[in-house]
């Protein structure tokens, strides 16, 4: 199959480009190489994807529907694979029109171009920031969502609402899919694990938010890529909803349209995500604890029925063990790169 992908120079969209060029599809890359975080690491990524002769990249802003049109005519896709975002919860207190412009105007232009191009199957990355203040525990994807604490997740429950209204006008099968808390090999230097194992290696003191009480629904890549992979064949029919017990599809009624979580229902404390890394290391950290951050919520934890029965599978992979390649990799990137 022909893909366009947007943000293949980021974490997610590289892991994924790879795993389909390995799986023999063609792949048309389109990233903005914003300074974001290190330019240079978003620049390696797309030298390993430019090694297969079956990935091609443009490098231009989502705002740029000219660029954007240009790439999908190249592409003629049979799939669009809409990754590309301004990401960061605590950036969107700094810089919030680069939210606007990145998650708002640059995906009603995926939007414009998925009318254009009529793929057989539209995906779009959301975020479980998009629950907010949700206290009930696992996240379910019917529960409300309308209670955002960032500008990053009302922008991307925006984006959500958006897409329904091209799903429903346009026939265009769509899947919205919201991403928990993902780490591993070429992940983002903002994350947590990141700047942990940084940070442990120089010898500095790791910065422990809300002193260390919080919890997240961490998510390995390989799995979260093969999530996505899978679900890229689960193409919405309306009123084809899909069985199970205990499992509420939220296909919706008026348009071939569905929210999917993305998590493996196993929720890890801060402290262990510390602990496993000190493992991994080898090093004991020195720990700065500190109250919790603006925007940040103290747990997030998914259910992740539906995902399981629309692909018969769910993220599996330990903590430990994926920390443990993280670790592997950073060591290896650190001396090369």
């Amino acid at each position: 199959m022909r893909f366009l992908i947007t943000g293949t120079a980021g974490f997610v969209g590289f892991h994924l480009a790879r795993r389909l060029l390995a799986d023999g599809h063609q792949v048309t890359g389109f990233d903005g190489m914003t300074p974001y975080y290190d330019v240079q690491l978003k620049r390696d990524r797309h030298a390993v994807l430019e090694a297969n002769d079956g990935f091609h990249a443009h490098v231009a802003m989502l705002e740029d529907m000219d660029a954007l049109t240009r790439a999908a005519e190249q592409a003629q896709p049979d799939v669009i694979v809409h990754l590309a975002a301004q990401a960061g919860v605590r950036y969107s207190l700094e810089n919030p029109r680069a939210y606007v412009d990145s998650n708002l105007v640059g995906s009603f232009n995926v939007l414009e171009i998925a009318r254009l191009t009529q793929p057989a199957h539209l995906l779009l990355a959301s975020t479980s920031s998009v629950y907010g203040a949700n206290t009930q525990m696992p996240f379910s994807e019917t529960d409300p969502t309308d209670h955002p604490m960032t500008l990053y997740a009302a922008t991307k429950k925006a984006m959500e609402a958006m897409s329904h209204s091209y799903a429903h006008l346009w026939n265009l099968p769509t899947t919205c899919f919201r991403f928990f808390t993902v780490y591993g090999p070429w992940g983002r230097p903002d994350m947590a694990l990141f700047k942990f194992v940084a940070q442990i290696e120089a010898g500095q003191p790791i910065p422990v938010f809300g002193n260390g009480q919080m919890q997240r629904d961490f998510t390995y890549i390989d799995d979260l890529v093969e999530a996505v992979a899978r679900l890229v064949d689960v193409v919405p029919v309306r009123g084809e909803p899909v069985q199970g017990e205990g499992v509420t599809d939220t296909l919706s009624p008026a348009a071939p349209w569905r929210i999917v979580n993305l998590g493996g229902g196993a929720p890890a404390g801060l402290m262990q995500l510390i602990t496993s890394t000190e493992a991994a290391l080898g090093r004991t950290a020195i720990k700065d604890m500190l109250p919790m951050q603006p925007g940040d919520v103290p747990v997030t934890h998914a259910d992740y029925r539906l995902l399981e029965a629309l692909t018969g599978y769910r993220p599996r992979t330990s903590l430990e063990e994926g920390i443990a390649r993280f670790v592997e990799w950073y060591r290896d990137y650190r001396k090369t790169g």
